[in-house]
């Protein structure tokens, strides 16, 4: 039910704010109901209701969601928003916001 709560997690990396260059950091970008193959991932990603941008480096966020049946993975950007090479991804999960 909504609100939802989502945890964000990483290995391996660091989270740092946008416009923070540094090696092995990033942000977190949130797909809801995105296909990553759809994206692409050597520009910035683009602001959207489904690619949410978290650009302060916050580790987690309570969202609004319509009812139904959505897919979140997260993507990490690097300090221009650009994914990392390899994408530095989580797993795909759903849930259902009744």
């Amino acid at each position: 039910s909504n609100p939802v709560t989502i945890v964000f997690g990483l290995e391996g990396m660091g989270v740092a704010p946008a416009g923070t260059e540094a090696d092995n950091t990033g942000h977190h970008h949130l797909l809801i109901n995105t296909d990553p193959s759809t994206l692409d991932m050597d520009s910035g990603l683009p602001a959207t209701d489904e690619i949410v941008h978290f650009g302060g480096g916050q580790t987690q966020v309570t969202k609004e969601l319509p009812a139904g049946t959505h897919t979140l993975q997260l993507l990490l950007g690097d300090w221009s928003h650009v994914p990392h090479n390899p994408p530095v991804m989580s797993e795909v999960i759903t849930i259902t916001v009744n």
